[in-house]
C-alpha cells in the first residue's frame, strides 16, 4: 500500500473511486431513455435513423477510450493519480452539459468524443486502487468498479426515465451536476495514492495499448495470455447492452417496462456478486478458480437464452442469477495482472487493459448486431434470436482456454502461488 494514502483514508478514497466509476455509469444510464428523443429533436429524422446516429456515437466513445486509455494511464503513472481522476470528473461534467446545451449533431458528436477521453479514466481508477490495496485484496477491491458498473446499470436508466418526463435535456444537466459535485467531493478529500518515489517519466511511444503491453510482458511475459484473455471475454460481454432489448422484445414481446426490469435484475446481480460476493469467494477459492466460475456461468446462462421458446420468457429470469456469477471474471483477472508487474507501472498496465477493453466495445456491437440480423430476418435458414447469446458464451470458454494457458505459465515459472485453501475445480 502506498505511504501517502494512510490506512484511515484508504476506505474514504476506495469510496471515492467507486464514486466516479459509479457517476459515469449512472450518466450513461442516464441519458440512454432520451437518448433517441433529443438525436430526433435535433435532427428531425426518424427514430430509426436516430438509431444509426446514436451507433455512431457509441463508436466514438469506444474509439477515444481505445486511444487514449494508454496516453491517461501513463499520465498518471507520471503526475500521480489525483489530477487525472479529478481531471476526469471536470471532463465528465463538461461533456453532459454539452450534450444538454447540443443544438446539432456535431455538438453530441464533441460532447461523446469527450466523454470518451474521460472514460479512459477507469485505468487509473483501477491503478489507484491497487496502489491503496495490499496484493491479496486487489482482486477483491477491484469488484468495486464492477459493483459501481451495476447500481449504475440499475439507477442511471430509472433516473433518467423520470427526469425525461420533464424534459430530454434535463437529465444530461443531472449527469453533469453530478459529476461536478464528486469533483468537489474529490478536490477536499481524495488523497494522492503514488508517492513520488514510485513515478516514472511520460513517453508518448507507449502510450498505446500493444506498446504497453510488450513493454509489461518483459516484466512478465504472463500479462499478455491475461490481456488476450480479458479482451476476448469482453467481446463476448458487450452481447448484453448491445442485444438484450432487441432480443426480449423479438422473442417475446416483451414491454420497455419488462425489459427495464430485466435488465435492472441483470445490475442487481452484478452488484450483489461484485461488491459483496466476490470479496468471500476469491479468498477461498483463489482468482483462478473464480475466473473459471465466471467463464462458465456465462457460457452456461447463454445457453437459457438461445432455446427460450415465443412462451418462456421466465427461462431468462433463471439465466440471469447464474449469469451473474460471470462477475468474478474481470476483477480475478484484473488482480493477477496486477501482481505480475510492478507498482510503478500499475497505470500503464490499467490504461493498456483499458484501451483493449474498448476495442472489444468497437469489435464486439457490429458482430452480434450482424449475428441477430442474420438469424431473425425474414427468409433465414433457422430462426433463432437467441443466437447471439450462444455466439457470446462460447467466446467466453475461449477467454477460459487463454487464461488457463497463461495461468499454467504463470505456475510453471514460479511467479505466483495458487492461495493454500483454494480448491482446484479442473485439472
Amino acid at each position: 500500500m502506498s505511504e501517502s494514502a494512510s490506512p484511515s483514508s484508504a476506505k474514504s478514497s476506495l469510496v471515492f473511486v467507486f464514486l466516479v466509476v459509479l457517476i459515469d455509469m449512472l450518466g450513461f444510464g442516464i441519458i440512454m431513455p432520451v437518448l433517441p428523443k433529443l438525436i430526433t429533436s435535433i435532427t428531425g429524422d426518424t427514430v430509426s435513423q436516430a438509431a444509426v446516429y446514436a451507433g455512431w456515437l457509441a463508436f466514438a466513445y469506444a474509439a477515444m477510450q481505445f486511444v487514449f486509455g494508454p496516453i491517461v494511464g501513463n499520465l498518471s503513472d507520471r503526475f500521480g493519480r489525483r489530477p487525472v481522476l479529478l481531471g476526469a470528473l471536470g471532463g465528465y461534467a463538461i461533456a453532459y452539459v454539452l450534450m444538454g446545451f447540443a443544438a446539432s449533431l456535431l455538438w453530441l458528436f464533441a460532447a461523446r468524443i469527450i466523454a470518451g477521453i474521460m472514460g479512459a479514466s477507469f485505468s487509473t481508477a483501477y491503478a489507484y486502487i491497487a496502489d491503496i490495496s495490499p496484493a491479496e485484496k486487489r482482486a477483491q477491491n477491484f469488484g468495486l468498479i464492477g459493483a459501481a458498473f451495476g447500481l449504475g446499470f440499475i439507477f442511471g436508466p430509472a433516473i433518467g426515465g423520470i427526469l425525461g418526463e420533464y424534459g430530454a435535456r434535463l437529465p444530461f444537466f443531472a449527469a453533469g451536476l453530478l459529476a461536478a459535485l464528486n469533483l468537489l467531493f474529490g478536490f477536499f478529500l481524495l488523497k494522492e495514492s503514488l508517492p513520488p518515489e514510485k513515478r516514472r517519466p511520460f513517453k508518448l511511444a507507449r502510450a498505446n495499448a500493444f506498446v504497453a503491453l510488450k513493454g509489461l510482458s518483459g516484466q512478465n511475459k504472463i500479462v499478455f495470455w491475461y490481456a488476450a484473455a480479458l479482451t476476448v471475454w469482453m467481446t463476448a460481454h458487450v452481447v448484453y447492452p448491445i442485444i438484450f432489448a432487441f432480443y426480449a422484445i423479438e422473442s417475446f414481446g416483451w414491454s420497455e417496462w419488462t425489459v427495464g426490469m430485466a435488465l435492472a435484475c441483470v445490475g442487481i446481480g452484478a452488484a450483489i456478486v461484485q461488491g459483496v460476493l466476490i470479496r468471500v469467494l476469491i479468498p477461498r477459492i483463489g482468482e483462478r478458480n473464480a475466473v473459471i466460475v465466471g467463464a462458465v456461468s456465462m457460457a452456461a446462462s447463454s445457453i437459457f437464452y438461445v432455446i427460450a421458446g415465443p412462451d418462456q420468457g421466465w427461462l431468462i429470469f433463471v439465466a440471469i442469477p447464474i449469469g451473474a456469477l460471470q462477475g468474478l471474471f474481470q476483477p480475478s483477472i484484473n488482480g493477477l495482472m496486477s501482481n505480475a508487474v510492478s507498482d510503478e507501472t500499475q497505470g500503464e498496465l490499467q490504461g493498456a487493459v483499458a484501451s483493449l477493453q474498448s476495442m472489444a466495445s468497437v469489435i464486439g456491437p457490429p458482430l452480434f448486431a450482424a449475428v441477430f440480423a442474420a438469424f431473425t430476418v425474414a427468409g433465414s435458414i433457422h430462426y433463432l434470436p437467441g443466437a447471439p447469446f450462444g455466439l457470446a458464451g462460447i467466446i467466453s470458454l475461449i477467454a477460459l482456454v487463454i487464461f488457463l494457458r497463461g495461468y499454467a505459465l504463470h505456475c510453471t515459472s514460479g511467479e505466483v502461488e495458487p492461495p493454500p485453501n483454494a480448491k482446484t475445480l479442473v485439472n
